[in-house]
């Protein structure tokens, strides 16, 4: 996902610098991205024991269901990792071979 306006830190609007990019050509107005960023009330800090651990403000983003299962997922991923691995023992064994007509390797 590109994000086209950047999330910046709430700022004096006095400074001129403000978090609404005021002073600030080709910024855009702050706002809440669920995941990455989220403008807090120190109310909602001391809600929070004043930990600032960032997931317990910005949350996480909402993935799409995209209808296949865990185990499906997983079972697809793992058998896609098993052929890179074995394409790097391949691929480690061709480097070995050449190093060794080089006798860079013993």
């Amino acid at each position: 996902m590109v994000r086209s306006s950047l999330c910046l830190p709430a700022v004096s609007a006095s400074s001129g610098r403000g978090a609404g990019g005021e002073g600030n050509p080709g910024i855009s107005a702050y706002a809440d991205f669920p995941g990455f960023c989220k403008a807090v009330t120190l109310k909602e800090i001391q809600a929070h024991g004043h930990v600032l651990t960032p997931g317990r403000y910005v949350g996480a983003e909402e993935i799409e269901d995209d209808g296949i299962s865990f185990e499906e997922k997983m079972a697809e991923l793992s058998a896609e990792l098993y052929e890179q691995m074995a394409e790097a023992e391949e691929l480690d064994a061709t480097i070995k071979k050449i190093l060794r007509c080089w006798d860079l390797v013993t």
